[in-house]
């Protein structure tokens, strides 16, 4: 047999309310241990209104005063959003200002004082409908100074008020700390603008690691599976040949473990770790990225114009990752195709150019749908422009144009 779960409404009602029963349980916690200075002043004679007065105080000063402390905010922020306001999902950080000290403090006395009355309620509320309800002889007699009808008619009547009484009031203070809570928590437009910055530094980091895993781990391992699948069939008619492509798949490997040491690298200066990062390749090391294509089996010609030494190194980088992604996809997707490498890095822009010279064979690059938009999110970054697809005589090609703002930038 199975049991239906409480409906979306049903459950807020319910996670609301434990929001507040948190809250009573922290009043009565401080009530406890302040009991004996509130009995003093409750029976000191003094006006009950004063003296009510007095015990509000006594126990709500040190309530806000424990609400000023730094840590208080992230706490309320986290039982905000489980419990209290769904749509909530902002998580600050510490008080740092008193301005943020003081709206944690109200935040606080008023979770405590709205979770003390509903408390209450919900204490005297449900025992007095019961007692109300099962006086089997209807006597009459009082129940909290209320004399209780003799008709159950008017018994259940006066018994469904005090549990309409103690269920609405609990549930109107409830969303009532559900509009305040967010805008207690709420910081100054900078520190809201300031989480936002942090929040896409965040995703541009994971970005820019992603790129960097696809375009040089994802090429290192695409020359490893064209070797090994090259090795596989010469090994019977032709073990010299096998043994060069396995020699070849061992150093695209090890490649492979250089750049994901320089990834990880990477993660660990994005962390704030020490950052130990190798070295990452540029065009000065175009003629070793050619050669590993070329011995993975691709027909590739390399033309290079101008002092690529002299180019900005992030300029050069970038640079360098673009035309490898352009031969891991002839590698992955026109095996044995002849691909043209032209880099002109003379005038005020660096100009890439990759072109499939095997016409009508179209060299995708489109990686799954990432290749393309790791190399549109590089150029993107440097301010250039990016452009692909088949030329006039059908070959396809990939273009960039990258701005040089500054020659012989520091490296």
């Amino acid at each position: 047999m199975t049991h239906a779960a409480p409906g979306p409404g049903v459950r807020r009602s319910l996670l609301r309310w434990l929001y507040l029963l948190i809250g009573g349980a922290l009043g009565v916690s401080a009530g406890l241990v302040l009991a004996w200075p509130a009995e003093a002043l409750a029976t000191a004679g003094l006006p009950p209104v004063l003296a009510g007065a007095l015990v509000l105080l006594l126990v709500g000063v040190p309530v806000l005063a424990i609400g000023t402390l730094g840590e208080v905010r992230p706490v309320e922020a986290v039982a905000v959003g489980g419990l209290l306001t769904p749509g909530y999902a902002e998580r600050p950080g510490p008080a740092t200002t008193w301005r943020q000290r003081g709206r944690t403090a109200v935040l606080l006395g008023l979770h405590v004082l709205a979770g003390s009355v509903a408390g209450a309620l919900l204490v005297v509320g449900v025992p007095t409908a019961v007692l109300v309800v099962a006086d089997p002889a209807g006597s009459g007699s009082d129940v909290l100074g209320v004399e209780v009808p003799q008709q159950l008619p008017l018994r259940l009547l006066l018994a469904g008020g005090l549990l309409v009484l103690a269920v609405a009031g609990g549930e109107l203070l409830g969303r009532g700390l559900a509009v305040l809570a967010p805008r207690l928590l709420a910081g100054p437009a900078t520190e809201r603008l300031a989480a936002a910055e942090a929040s896409v530094s965040v995703l541009t980091g994971r970005d820019r690691l992603a790129r960097e895993l696809h375009d040089s781990v994802g090429h290192a391992l695409s020359l490893a599976s064209v070797q090994a699948g090259a090795a596989r069939r010469l090994l019977v008619r032709d073990p010299a040949a096998a043994e060069e492509a396995i020699r070849a798949t061992e150093d695209a490997t090890r490649r492979a473990l250089v750049d994901l040491d320089h990834v990880l690298g990477l993660l660990r200066d994005e962390d704030g770790g020490p950052a130990e990062v190798a070295p990452a390749p540029d065009l000065r090391d175009l003629d070793r990225l050619v050669g590993t294509a070329r011995a993975a089996g691709a027909v590739v010609t390399a033309q290079v114009g101008g002092d690529v030494g002299a180019l900005p190194a992030v300029v050069s980088r970038e640079a360098y990752r673009i035309v490898q992604e352009g031969l891991t996809n002839v590698l992955r997707h026109a095996p044995g195709a002849c691909c043209a490498v032209e880099v002109d890095a003379g005038g005020s822009d660096l100009v890439l150019r990759l072109t499939n010279t095997t016409p009508g064979q179209r060299v995708d690059a489109s990686g799954g749908g990432r290749g393309l938009r790791g190399v549109g999110e590089r150029v993107r970054d440097l301010r250039g422009t990016v452009s692909s697809g088949p030329d006039d005589d059908g070959r396809w090609y990939l273009a960039v144009r990258l701005p040089v703002h500054a020659r012989g930038a520091a490296r």
